[in-house]
């Protein structure tokens, strides 16, 4: 521990899908007396929750996190949107006397927490519908292709597939006139808490594996494609919205448009949630200074108490 370092101290659990950071979460809070914020891009939305795994209400009455259920999936919510509401949770539970825990898996809202952002233009509704036109027009490979005319840089580090950060790269080129690379090079602020990073990342990568079609099936047998079916219902609402890009929500329009039955929309959902976790685990690897810890050890719960411990945190880690 960095003797010479003021800031007080965060935490920050991360990892995949389905790896457990929300039960270890729940436990070190207990165990530390630290408060809880979430840091993932469902949660923020109202109304997604089978679907997105959130919390259930029990969980979130004994364990209350910051930043769940704070939009309604037809508004945007960006990660700097994210940045500005993590700053001011923080704040408040340091004023507090407390230590905030940070836990989910979105990764582009770690970064951006940690690191700061670009001052890039904001969001122009109306180019992002046109965009949006087009995309259901020509696909967002069209869009990508151009995106890679446009700024390859930028083109390389966006996936095909990757509908949001395509909009979001076209739209920022689109107002400011510069590609979207040459303005993400810029100052950044210093975090001003010194953090503790922990990564749960399972060395078996088959267990992860399963445990996501064990949730997926679960997330079935408790409605949730009736849950889709009523955001669905919705006229706010539509394929295109941040909210519905959500991994399981995107696969389930052509199940609920009759294009697919209910078994190959389970297929479709379980290996696109393969897939997320996969580059949740590819991100965690750039981050050099996280502990990595395999979620399906039996010492998981004392491991990760004996970090906080080393970190300067009171409680009791054998409890």
């Amino acid at each position: 521990m960095n003797r010479t370092d003021q800031r007080p101290r965060a935490i920050f659990l991360m990892g995949p899908t389905a790896s457990g950071k929300t039960a270890l979460a729940c436990l070190l809070a207990e165990r530390f007396g630290l408060d809880l914020v979430s840091v993932d891009s469902a949660l923020v939305y109202r109304g997604l929750d089978i679907g997105a795994a959130k919390p259930d209400a029990a969980t979130l009455a004994r364990h209350p996190h910051r930043l769940v259920d704070i939009r309604d999936p037809a508004q945007a919510y960006s990660a700097a949107d994210f940045r500005a509401d993590a700053l001011a949770a923080m704040d408040e539970i340091t004023r507090a006397g407390r230590v905030p825990l940070l836990v989910g898996g979105t990764g582009l809202y770690f970064r951006a927490l940690e690191h700061g952002l670009s001052a890039l233009p904001d969001a122009d509704p109306d180019v992002r519908r046109r965009l949006a036109d087009e995309a259901r027009e020509a696909g967002w490979a069209t869009l990508h292709e151009r995106l890679r005319r446009l700024d390859p840089l930028a083109a390389e580090r966006i996936r095909p597939g990757d509908a949001q950060r395509i909009q979001r790269a076209l739209e920022v080129i689109e107002l400011s006139g510069r590609p979207l690379s040459a303005q993400q090079d810029g100052p950044r602020s210093r975090l001003p808490w010194r953090v503790l990073k922990l990564a749960l990342v399972p060395a078996e990568r088959s267990l992860l594996h399963e445990r996501i079609a064990r949730r997926f099936d679960a997330m079935l047998a408790e409605g949730f494609l009736d849950e889709a079916r009523r955001l669905r219902a919705d006229p706010a609402w539509h394929p295109d919205l941040p909210a519905m890009r959500a991994v399981g929500y995107r696969q389930a329009w052509p199940c609920l448009d009759g294009e697919i039955d209910v078994a190959t929309f389970r297929d479709r959902a379980v290996f696109a949630t393969r897939q997320l976790a996969k580059r949740q685990i590819t991100w965690l690897r750039s981050e050099l200074d996280a502990r990595w810890f395999d979620p399906d050890r039996g010492t998981l719960a004392d491991d990760a108490s004996r970090a906080l411990a080393l970190f300067g945190l009171g409680g009791d880690p054998s409890s």
